[in-house]
């Protein structure tokens, strides 16, 4: 049984227990959200001396702005690893969009194609070719399961009821004019996964206008953010960045582009049509200063040829595996290093004479699907090799991961091997000179690259149902 002195103990004890977290919040709260390391004694008139931890003094201007910016449970890095030397060659890889069919559920599908979007950025892919190797069925949304519970069906024919001065729902769902619901559509995998590509490589302030509600993109939210250079947060004093192109012009008649900077659009050097997306150069001395950003309209590749910044990739659909080949978008030559994987590569990584045969300009790295690419090669009707001579096709044919412990390596995990494995050979092999002697011939009578405003941008929804 407690005694009235007793409870005032118990009670001014909790108070000061209250007391005492207050005052370490505000501690931290005014270190920046880092906890404070060295320990002093602090007295405080007639109490008893405690000790607690303040954060050292320092007078660095540096250390002052990453304790306003610090995080509490630890500090991500502030900027993205760059090796500052101009990077003239590319790296693009063909994946079959008929994975994402091996995956059962749309969450888990979004996931599979955000894991190949993750790896790509980590190692600086160019391009991202989605073929169709002519093996995924399209599967449709099967239809209510239940449909013969008199439940569900009183449900169903309740909602379809047409009552006066409203629509009917079958209406709706058949607005689309495929003549079936919109659920009930049958849903392509190669589309599927460009659209969900397109949308992680697209800077976070541009999806809303590129990207509207659409059902693959229903589980996007849960991806993992590439978080890439081209990704720029707000406060960030970039030399580049993505922008869109508003409608508002400057005096001069020159375009007004958001570039995710708040309250600031940037002012170009030229007229471009509303709402498509362009790179801009800005000074990084304007940051600081009153007046109205202005930037050059550069081309999405000047970042990497200026100083290695990787600035994302491009996303593009190809029919087959042939048109991979043929419709290279970087040179008339096409792709001048082809690898493709398989598990009956000629060799391996692990060879100490492994090495790629020649400097590229543009490599290529193809993966299979479930089958392999072996059964690409022999459904695509336009490839005369059949599947057991795939080797022919590529200029190294490579077992990327021997004696592995499972019977199948899925595409996704091949993705992050293959890259990983790859990317020592990829720099010690890339031909990063300025011109070569062929690219002066080949630029012989070119004239000076145009902007269009008709061409459809690679982030916009038309382009990935075209």
């Amino acid at each position: 049984m407690f005694t009235p002195a007793l409870k005032e103990d118990e009670t001014s004890r909790k108070k000061r227990k209250e007391e005492a977290k207050l005052a370490k919040r505000k501690r931290i709260e005014e270190s920046g959200g880092i906890r404070p390391r060295q320990k002093t004694k602090v007295e405080d008139g007639d109490k008893k001396t405690t000790s607690r931890r303040v954060e050292t003094p320092r007078n660095n201007k540096k250390h002052e702005k990453k304790q306003q910016r610090g995080h509490r449970f630890g500090r991500v890095m502030e900027t993205v690893p760059c090796r500052n030397k101009p990077r003239f060659s590319t790296l693009s890889m063909a994946i079959p969009g008929s994975i994402v069919s091996n995956a059962q559920t749309k969450e888990l599908k979004t996931h599979l194609v955000g894991q190949i979007a993750r790896a790509a950025s980590i190692y600086h892919v160019d391009e991202i070719i989605v073929f169709d190797d002519k093996l995924s069925k399209k599967k449709s949304v099967r239809p209510n399961q239940h449909k013969n519970n008199k439940r569900d069906e009183e449900k169903s024919n309740h909602k379809n009821d047409k009552r006066d001065g409203e629509p009917s729902t079958s209406n709706k769902d058949n607005a689309s004019g495929d003549g079936q619901p919109e659920e009930r559509r049958k849903s392509d995998s190669h589309l599927f996964m460009a659209r969900v590509l397109q949308y992680c490589e697209c800077p976070q302030y541009m999806r809303r206008f590129f990207f509207p509600m659409h059902n693959d993109l229903h589980f996007a939210g849960l991806l993992p953010p590439l978080d890439a250079p081209h990704h720029v947060r707000v406060e960030d004093r970039s030399p580049f960045r993505e922008g869109l192109v508003m409608t508002r012009k400057s005096t001069k008649g020159n375009s007004m582009v958001n570039c995710g900077i708040f309250n600031r659009p940037v002012e170009i050097d030229r007229e471009l049509k509303p709402g498509i997306r362009c790179t801009v150069k800005i000074d990084v001395k304007a940051y600081g200063s009153a007046a109205s950003l202005k930037g050059t309209v550069v081309s999405p590749s000047t970042p990497r040829e200026t100083d290695g910044t990787y600035w994302g990739y491009t996303t593009r659909m190809a029919e087959s595996l042939s048109h991979v080949f043929e419709n290279c978008p970087f040179s008339e030559e096409g792709y001048d290093l082809k690898i493709g994987t398989s598990e009956r590569g000629d060799s391996t990584v692990d060879d100490k004479k492994f090495h790629f045969p020649k400097k590229f300009r543009h490599a290529l790295i193809v993966f299979g699907g479930v089958a392999g690419i072996e059964e690409c090669v022999d459904a695509d009707e336009q490839c005369k090799t059949p599947g057991s001579n795939s080797r022919q096709l590529f200029d190294v044919w490579v077992n990327i991961c021997p004696f592995q412990g499972s019977r199948t390596i899925r595409t996704e995990e091949a993705v992050m091997i293959s890259l990983s494995r790859f990317s020592p050979h990829i720099m010690a092999a890339a031909n990063d000179t300025k011109e070569t002697d062929a690219d002066v011939k080949s630029n012989e009578g070119t004239k000076d690259i145009q902007f269009s405003d008709t061409e459809v941008s690679d982030e916009s929804d038309e382009a990935s149902d075209a």
